[in-house]
C-alpha cells in the first residue's frame, strides 16, 4: 500500500506541530540552565509521566514486542522484564523521591552529594558522564537506522527521487529518510530544551493512543473466530519448560524461538526476575527517564510522575501490540516476513500496517510511529546535553556563563551530539551489536555500584568507580568471548546466562576500591542521611545526624517499601496483561485483570498515596 495524499497530510500537519512548539517555547526555554534541561521544574507531574511514557513507546521496541507476543501469546508479558520494565515500580515507590531530593540537573551532578569533593568523587563523576553520553550516543544512532530502514517500507525512493536533484545508493536511502524526519525533532529539542519536549510528547501520546485504538478496532473486526494458535499461547502462566508447538500452524516459529533460546522458560524467568530486582533497586541510568524525575517540582510529584508511566503507557502500547498480532495471526499468509532469505517476525508490525491500514487511518498509524520515534529521540537528545553542558562545559570551561553563552553552548553541544549519532549510524557495520555492547554495559557494569550507592554508607568514589570499570569492561568483552565457548547457548542470552559472573567482577571492584581507600568525609555522609533518608545499612551514619538534630527519625519503611514494591508489580502485570485479554476478546482474563487492577489500586491509595507528603519533610529543621 501506498502513501495518498490525505495520509501525507496527516504526516505533515503533525511534523508542523512539532515544529511551532519549538518556536513558541524558545524564549521561556533561554531564560537560564534551569529552564532549558529541566523546565524550571515548573512542569506538572503528569505531563512528566506522560512524557515519559512517550519516550519509552519506540519504533524497535514495539516491532520486538509484536514478533514476542505473536510467538509467545500471553507469556510475552514476562519478557520486557529483562530491561525490566517494573523498575517504574521501584521508582514509584521511593527512588524517585529519593533522587529528586537531592535539587540537581543530571544524574552526574547527583554524585556530588553522595560522595562530595574528593578524587574519588571526581572519578565517579567522570565514569557516570562517560556512561551517560556513550548511552546516549548509542541509543540515538540506533535509533536513526531503525527510524530510516521504517520509512522506506512506506516511502519507495522511486518515488521521491523525482523531486530531489540527487541520487542515492540503496543502501544510503533510510539515511536519508532517517535525517530528514530527525532534523524535526533536533529543531525542537534545541530551540525550547525540556518543555519542548514534553509539550510535544503530549501532542504525540495523543497521536499514539488513537493510533493504538485504531488498531486495536481493526483487529478485532478481524477476529471473527477463535484465534488458531498452540496450546497454552492465551494463557500468562508456566512450568519449566515453554511448551508451545507451533507444528502444523506456523511451522517457522518453532525456528524462532529455539533461536531465542526460551525453552527453558522457568529458568530464564527466575535470572529476569533476579537481574530485575537488583537492576530496579540501582535506579534509573543516566538517560531520559533520569532526567524527567529530576525536573519535577518536588519529590512526591517525582514518585506521582514515575508511577503515571505504567497508567498511561501499557494499557495504550498494548492495544497497539496485541492488535499486530492479532493482525499478523489472522492473516499470516498474505504477510511479507522475508528477510534475508528467512521469516523475521519483527516485520510483522509495518508489513500489517502496509497491507491493512486504509487510507487516511495509515498516514495517523505513520504518524503515531514517527511520534513515538521522536519523543525517544528527543529526550535522548535532552539527557545528552544536559550532561555536556552541565558536567563538562560548566563544570571544566566555563564556571558562570552568560546567558548567551549557555545558550549557544546548548545549540551546539545538541547539534554535535546528533551530528555524531548520525555517523555512527551511517558507518556502523552493525549497529544492533553496538547497542547490545551499551544495553549489557548497563546492567553489567551499573548494577552495583548503582545498589550500594544507596543502601551501604562505607562505600565511597573509588568502589563507585572501579566497580563501574569493571562491570562495564566484563559487559563489553563477554559478548564476544562467550559465545564461540558457549555455543549451544543461544545468543541473544548468554549475557543473561552469564549475568551474575559479570555481577561478580563489578561488585569485587565496588569492595575492593572502598576498603583500599578512605571512607567519604563525614560532613558528606551526614548531609546525604539526613536530606535523603534512605533505608540500608547507614547505622553509623544515623547515629551522628541524631546526635546533630535529636528530633530526627531515621526511615523504618522499608517493609512498607517492599509490600508496596509487590502490590505494585502485579498491578503493573495486570495493566499489561488487560488490553490483550481484551483485544483477543478473553473476557474473562480481562474482568479478572480488572479486579486485580482495582484491588492493588485500592491498597496503594492507603500504603503509598496518601503518604507521599512524608518525602517533602525536612527532617533537619525542628519542629514548632
Amino acid at each position: 500500500m501506498k502513501l495518498r495524499l490525505t495520509d501525507i497530510l496527516i504526516i505533515l500537519v503533525y511534523l508542523a506541530s512539532t515544529v511551532v512548539i519549538g518556536l513558541v517555547i524558545k524564549k521561556r526555554a533561554q531564560k537560564d540552565k534551569s529552564a532549558y534541561l529541566l523546565g524550571g521544574n515548573k512542569l506538572p507531574w503528569w505531563m512528566l509521566g506522560l512524557s515519559n511514557a512517550s519516550g519509552m513507546f519506540d519504533i524497535s521496541g514495539t516491532m520486538w514486542l509484536v514478533a514476542v507476543g505473536f510467538l509467545y501469546g500471553l507469556k510475552s508479558i514476562w519478557l520486557p522484564w529483562m530491561w525490566p520494565v517494573f523498575n517504574q515500580v521501584f521508582l514509584m515507590v521511593y527512588l524517585s523521591a529519593w533522587i529528586r531530593k537531592a535539587n540537581v540537573t543530571t544524574g552526574a551532578e547527583w554524585m556530588k552529594t553522595r560522595f562530595g569533593y574528593d578524587r574519588g568523587a571526581e572519578l565517579s563523576h567522570n565514569i557516570v558522564v562517560a556512561f551517560a553520553i556513550l548511552l546516549c550516543l548509542g541509543m540515538l544512532a540506533y535509533g536513526f537506522v531503525g527510524l530510516g530502514k521504517f520509512v522506506e517500507i512506506f516511502i519507495p525512493w522511486e518515488v521521491v527521487s523525482q523531486y530531489v536533484p540527487f541520487s542515492l545508493a540503496p543502501a544510503n536511502v533510510p539515511h536519508f529518510y532517517a535525517i530528514v524526519f530527525t532534523a524535526f525533532a533536533v529543531f525542537y529539542t534545541i530551540l525550547g530544551g525540556m518543555t519542548s519536549i514534553v509539550w510535544a510528547d503530549f501532542l504525540q501520546f495523543i497521536i499514539m493512543t488513537v493510533a493504538s485504538v485504531v488498531i486495536a478496532i481493526m483487529a478485532m473486526n478481524a477476529l471473527d473466530s477463535p484465534l488458531h494458535v498452540p496450546e497454552g499461547w492465551s494463557s500468562p502462566f508456566f512450568g519449566m519448560h515453554l511448551n508451545l508447538d507451533w507444528t502444523g500452524i506456523v511451522d517457522k516459529a518453532n525456528f524462532a524461538i529455539r533461536e531465542h533460546g526460551m525453552q527453558l522458560f522457568g529458568f530464564i524467568f527466575s535470572m529476569m526476575l533476579l537481574k530485575g530486582i537488583l537492576v530496579s533497586g540501582a535506579g534509573p541510568a543516566p538517560n531520559y527517564d533520569m532526567q524527567k524525575i529530576l525536573a519535577t517540582k518536588s519529590p512526591s510529584e517525582a514518585a506521582k510522575m514515575s508511577g503515571f508511566v505504567s497508567v498511561v503507557l501499557n494499557p495504550t502500547r498494548y492495544l497497539m501490540i496485541t492488535g499486530f498480532v492479532v493482525l499478523g495471526l489472522v492473516f499470516f499468509d498474505k504477510l511479507d516476513l522475508i528477510v534475508g532469505g528467512k521469516t523475521d517476525f519483527e516485520q510483522i508490525l509495518p508489513s500489517a500496517i502496509n497491507e491493512f491500514a486504509p487510507a487516511g487511518f495509515l498516514g495517523l498509524i505513520l504518524a503515531g510511529l514517527l511520534a513515538a520515534f521522536m519523543s525517544t529521540f528527543a529526550g535522548t537528545l535532552n539527557a545528552a546535553q544536559a550532561y555536556l553542558v552541565n558536567d563538562v562545559y560548566i563544570k571544566y570551561l566555563k564556571p558562570n556563563p552568560s546567558k548567551s553563552q549557555l545558550m549557544f553552548a546548548n545549540y551546539s553541544v545538541g547539534i554535535l551530539i546528533v551530528l555524531l549519532s548520525i555517523v555512527i549510524g551511517a558507518f556502523a557495520t552493525n549497529i544492533n551489536s553496538l547497542l547490545q555492547w551499551i544495553v549489557s554495559g548497563i546492567y553489567g557494569g551499573f548494577i552495583a555500584a548503582n545498589v550500594l550507592k544507596w543502601y551501604w554508607w562505607r562505600f565511597n568514589g573509588h568502589g563507585y568507580f572501579w566497580g563501574m570499570v569493571a562491570g562495564l569492561v566484563s559487559a563489553m568483552i563477554f559478548p564476544k568471548i562467550l559465545p564461540p565457548l558457549f555455543p549451544d547457548v543461544a545468543e541473544q542470552i548468554i549475557l543473561l546466562y552469564f549475568f551474575p559472573l559479570m555481577l561478580a567482577l563489578s561488585l569485587i571492584g565496588c569492595i575492593a576500591g572502598t576498603l583500599l581507600s578512605s571512607p567519604t568525609d563525614e560532613k558528606t555522609l551526614k548531609e546525604f542521611y539526613a536530606n535523603i533518608r534512605p533505608w540500608g545499612f547507614w547505622k553509623p551514619i544515623y547515629e551522628k545526624v541524631k546526635a546533630d538534630y535529636p528530633h530526627f527519625e531515621k526511615n523504618t519503611n522499608f517493609k512498607k517499601d517492599m509490600l508496596n514494591i509487590l502490590v505494585g508489580i502485579v498491578g503493573q502485570t495486570a495493566i499489561v496483561a488487560m488490553p490483550i485479554f481484551f483485544v483477543i476478546k478473553n473476557w474473562g482474563g480481562f474482568f479478572i485483570t480488572l479486579a486485580i487492577i482495582a484491588v492493588t489500586v485500592t491498597i496503594l491509595k492507603f500504603t503509598w498515596w496518601d503518604k507521599l507528603e512524608e518525602f517533602n519533610t525536612d527532617y533537619t529543621v525542628a519542629p514548632k
